[in-house]
Parts: structure tokens; sequence; C-alpha cells
């Protein structure tokens, strides 16, 4: 049985934070998307989201990192014109914004908007550049989670890249998630995809690699925060290396901000 199709954000009787029965009906439309898809893939879900709007009005949130190109592919043979949300913290790699900009014209990306923190609030907190080096928490507040959240205010939902195998914490992941938090649905359409079914993809459909990969970079955030990796190390390994921090903080858990990756 499909979920019933009460209206979303906007057009909705309330928010779902703090209405107790608004977010229980959304619970349950979560569960039973997850029901629905059990037994299907990412192109399913995705075509579900994008033109059936069971999740509402949705935006995908894409860092163009390593593996990224293979998410915003599958999303723009559905509808290439799915606002897709880019955080600039002015720490990337330079390969990174060169990237971003040759990936969504290759696949004709129609509503790519790129995010940047508030010009008077970096100055503020962090003038000089150097906040990452004695809070990497407050850095990726500032650059990553205000902009995002700020920017998916108005959106019911977002599409996020994220996989059971990346980590311990994403390891039970569903296609569907309610963050409790924020109230909105989070879609995970490459949740089982495993690292080689990836690469897989990218290569059958000749999608370009991020140029830092051939470099040691597997994961790939700002430029201070990220390190290579040696042959054996998890992929992950040098996302804030030496540091107790795995996560950049814009995924919920609990309703709390992780301490943490995009």
């Amino acid at each position: 049985m499909r979920p019933e199709t009460r209206p979303f954000g906007k057009d909705a009787d309330a928010s779902p934070v703090g209405d107790p029965d608004r977010a229980a009906e959304l619970r349950a439309r979560v569960e039973a998307l997850n029901a629905r898809f059990r037994h299907h893939g990412a192109t399913a879900v995705l075509r579900a989201v994008l033109t059936e709007r069971v999740a509402g009005d949705i935006a995908m949130v894409s860092s163009f990192g390593a593996e990224s190109v293979a998410l915003l592919h599958l999303v723009a043979m559905v509808d290439r014109a799915t606002p897709v949300l880019f955080l600039d913290t002015a720490m990337l790699f330079p390969e990174t914004l060169v990237y971003q900009q040759d990936v969504a014209e290759k696949l004709g990306l129609r509503d790519v908007r790129v995010l940047r923190a508030d010009a008077a609030e970096i100055a503020r907190q962090d003038p000089y550049g150097a906040l990452h080096l004695r809070d990497p928490d407050a850095c990726c507040a500032l650059r990553k989670t205000v902009p995002l959240e700020d920017a998916l205010d108005g959106f019911d939902g977002w599409i996020t890249g994220r996989k059971r195998y990346q980590s311990q914490g994403r390891a039970t992941l569903d296609f569907f998630e309610y963050e409790e938090a924020t109230g909105r649905i989070k879609v995970n359409p490459l949740v089982h995809w495993a690292p080689g079914d990836v690469r897989t993809y990218m290569d059958e459909n000749r999608l370009p690699r991020h140029p830092l990969v051939a470099q040691g970079y597997p994961s790939i955030g700002c430029r201070p925060c990220t390190d290579r990796v040696a042959e054996g190390e998890d992929p992950r390994a040098g996302r804030w290396r030496g540091q107790n921090k795995d996560e950049c903080g814009i995924h919920f858990v609990n309703g709390h901000a992780t301490r943490g990756a995009s």
C-alpha cells in the first residue's frame, strides 16, 4: 500500500517540527516507503521521488567529490531540473571547483545552486581562516551546516549519496529516513551500493573522475582537512586525520548533528 499524498512544505497544514501528529504521519510515510522499495534499486527510488513526489519538494545535496558523479548522473537521467545544492566552503581544492562545473555541464544539470557562508559571519568567526585548526566542528558548522540549512528551508526533503559501507554509523541506513531535528525526509538512493558498484557504474557510463582520486584522495573534502590515503587504509582515513571526527555535521542522528562527512 502506498502512503497517502498529504501536502508537504508550504502547502502542508503545519511544520512537522513541534507537531507530534504531523511528525508521526511522516515517520509512518517513511516506514511505508521503505517497505514499498525494499526490493527495488536506486533508479526506482529516484523516479518515485522526482516524478511522483513521494517525499514532497526535494533537492539533491552533492559535494561533487570522488563518487558523486554516479548519483548526479542517475538524478540527471530522471530530471535534469532537480535542484542540486553544492557547498563552496572557500576551502575546497581548486580541482573540485573545476570538476563541479565540468560535471554540471556534461550532465546538463539545470539548477545547480552554489552555497556559501555569510561573509559577515566568516569575518566575525574566522577572520584569519584558522578556525579549522582550533575547532573543526565549528568550522564545518559555519561553512556547511548553517548555509545548507538555510538553503533547504522550503524543501520537504533532500537526496544524499550516503552508503552503508562508508562507516559504522551508516551501516543500518535505509532508502528513506525521517530527520527528527528538521522534519525533513532524507533519501539515500545508493544506500545498498558497494564500492565496486560505484566504479562499475562510472565505467559503464563513461563518467568523468575527480582528478584528485588518481592522486591518492579517495574521499575529498576541504583542502586543510583532507589528506592522501595510503594503500590499505580506509578510504576515509584522510578526512580529519588524527582527530575524533569523521562527519561534517550536515547529517542528523537521533536529533543531533553528527560529528563529521558529506
